[in-house]
């Protein structure tokens, strides 16, 4: 518990009442060290004065506004005016209650249980969305967004622009026809984390496993501008060193398949956000520009190249594109438009 009071009795008479409930205690004797001490420490609830000298409450609710990791603390108002536009004032800058000096230690015990349940529900909120987003994002990338109290740009559904990735497994159906299901599964995985840690170390989001294929985006939830030119060096790494890496693994166990892999990026504007029912969500990034890259993908074995991506891709590169040699224009099967395609050299 933070108490923030300018006068040294009534924070006294707060803090032993709070240490005979079982709470733990910071103390601050006006606003402006309220703020510091806010900057290193992240209370459960803070009780805080109104009328004080160098900084009021007021202020002191106004600050926390800008300071992310404490801006949903549970506040309660402990102060000697009686004037209601104060205290409305109070709520309207984020407070959550108010009591009347000198506080009546059953109310005051009853405050702070009630602080103390919004803030386990807010706690339970932010691990809820570290266990989802840590799946398929870097979880240093959820530590952030978490730490910047950015939640809800997470969970809710928002037009973006991105880059979306397809891959692709050549031919592993026809492998696991003909192997051991234990040893489909194995291989399976090895390949996926061999996609997945490209994807992820780059800062990129895994979307889906869709069987022996990965559906990656670049530029969401976690807004880029380096989107395109990421999606291109992970698709690099996919079918250069990751891939001689899985088939090296596959040698080093007796297993003589050598696989090859299909890549297809598109970027463009997209809907991210989480879909599904109240018992299961799901993150999703969809739109056209989604399946267009699926679409992208298929036709690399029509033109027999590892990596195709389109000119909205190119476009969007923020590097040289001298590597990039011009496929073709067509038409992607569910498009009335024709789109240009390139590979790299």
């Amino acid at each position: 518990m933070l108490v923030v009071d300018d006068d040294p009795l009534n924070r006294r008479l707060l803090v032993s009442a709070l240490h005979k409930a079982g709470h733990r205690t910071v103390e601050a004797a006006d606003g402006e060290e309220a703020l510091r001490v806010l900057r290193d420490v992240e209370p459960d609830v803070m009780l805080l004065d109104i009328v004080m000298p160098l900084l009021d409450g007021f202020g002191v609710l106004a600050a926390m506004k800008d300071m992310p990791t404490v801006a949903g603390t549970p506040v309660v108002m402990i102060s000697g005016l009686e004037d209601q536009d104060a205290i409305v004032r109070c709520i309207e800058l984020g407070a959550d209650d108010f009591l009347p000096k000198p506080a009546n230690v059953t109310i005051l015990k009853a405050r702070v249980n009630a602080g103390l349940n919004k803030k386990r529900l807010q706690d339970l909120r932010r691990e809820q969305v570290r266990l989802v987003f840590s799946r398929f994002l870097p979880e240093a990338v959820v530590d952030q967004v978490l730490a910047d109290g950015d939640v809800d740009s997470l969970l809710a559904a928002r037009r973006m622009t991105g880059t979306v990735m397809f891959t692709d497994l050549r031919s592993f159906t026809t492998f696991a026809e003909r192997h051991p299901v234990e040893l489909v599964i194995e291989v399976l995985n090895h390949y996926l984390a061999e996609v997945g840690d490209a994807v992820l170390d780059a800062g990129g989001t895994l979307v889906a496993y869709l069987g022996d294929g990965v559906m990656s985006v670049f530029g969401a939830p976690v807004a880029s501008d380096d989107h395109a030119s990421r999606a291109v060096e992970v698709a690099r790494q996919i079918i250069g060193p990751r891939l001689t890496a899985f088939n090296d693994w596959l040698r080093q166990r007796g297993i003589e398949n050598q696989f090859e892999i299909g890549v297809g990026l598109n970027s463009g504007p997209l809907m991210s956000g989480n879909v599904g029912s109240a018992r299961r969500l799901e993150y999703a990034a969809i739109g056209d520009t989604t399946n267009t890259a699926a679409r992208v993908e298929s036709l690399t074995k029509d033109y027999g190249v590892p990596l195709l991506l389109t000119q909205a891709t190119v476009d969007q590169l923020s590097g040289a594109t001298h590597e990039l040699k011009f496929v073709a224009e067509v038409a992607p099967r569910g498009r009335s438009g024709t789109v240009r395609l390139w590979t790299i050299v």
